[in-house]
């Protein structure tokens, strides 16, 4: 599977524990990632991941991109509620698409370790038949 990791600044530190948790099961995929998060994750996992700009230089419309063109299955993006973004349209843009195109987004920690788990148990699947 093609997996997007994507963490606003104050959600970065829980993306890279959450890559550690679940390090045994995301080194099968391909993952995907916006630009300090992506340098994050790689430096102190291991995991070998494919770097975008950073979000508000273009990181979230190039994973758009990807999605449109059916080439990511599943976004998950540890956003910031509580901070504005200075690149909320993409951000919007890009959940859209997700909903256009039928990908799974989640958005908080939570959501996270449920999909990475139902990863782990075959439930994406389905992804495959397309």
């Amino acid at each position: 599977m093609k997996i997007a990791l994507i963490a606003h600044d104050k959600k970065k530190e829980d993306m890279v524990n959450f890559t550690i948790a679940y390090e045994r099961i995301l080194k099968h995929h391909t993952l995907f990632a916006t630009g300090t998060t992506g340098k994050r994750i790689s430096n102190e996992t291991g995991l070998r991941v494919q770097r975008f700009q950073s979000g508000p230089l273009g990181g979230d419309q190039q994973i758009g991109s990807r999605i449109a063109d059916n080439e990511m299955d599943l976004v998950l993006f540890f956003r910031d509620p509580l901070t504005a973004q200075p690149h909320e349209p993409d951000i919007s843009a890009l959940m859209r698409l997700c909903d256009v195109y039928q990908i799974p987004l989640v958005t908080n920690l939570g959501g996270a370790e449920i999909m990475i788990r139902a990863l782990d148990a075959g439930f994406f699947d389905w992804r495959n038949l397309q």
